[in-house]
């Protein structure tokens, strides 16, 4: 069998990332969405016809405005993710295993 090397690198590298869902639990309410980098590659690709024809940035800071405006343009046709509203599992899940306390309203 022959094996994919630039595959394998990545896999090795985002391994415990790929198995956090797994670990919290939350595969069945959130896997859907986020077992893959479809989200990601997706929001990089958008953000390129956005800002790929730039060829030369002043600064850091004009960088991240442009950066800014088209995440603003781009969030407008964004879809939700699927079991949006069971977002809040994920948040709860990781600041248990990271124990972070949460920040009481007032």
């Amino acid at each position: 069998m022959k094996i994919n090397r630039s595959a394998a690198r990545s896999l090795e590298e985002g391994l415990e990332e790929t198995l956090t869902l797994q670990r919290l639990g939350l595969v069945e309410q959130l896997g859907r969405s986020f077992t893959t980098t479809n989200l990601i590659e997706n929001l990089n690709s958008q953000l390129k016809k956005y800002l790929g024809r730039v060829k030369r940035w002043m600064n850091s800071e004009m960088r991240s405005r442009w950066m800014a405006v088209a995440l603003l343009q781009i969030e407008k046709r964004m879809r939700k993710v699927n079991n949006y509203e069971k977002l809040h599992l994920l948040r709860t899940s990781l600041k248990t295993e990271l124990k972070i306390k949460q920040k009481k309203a007032a």
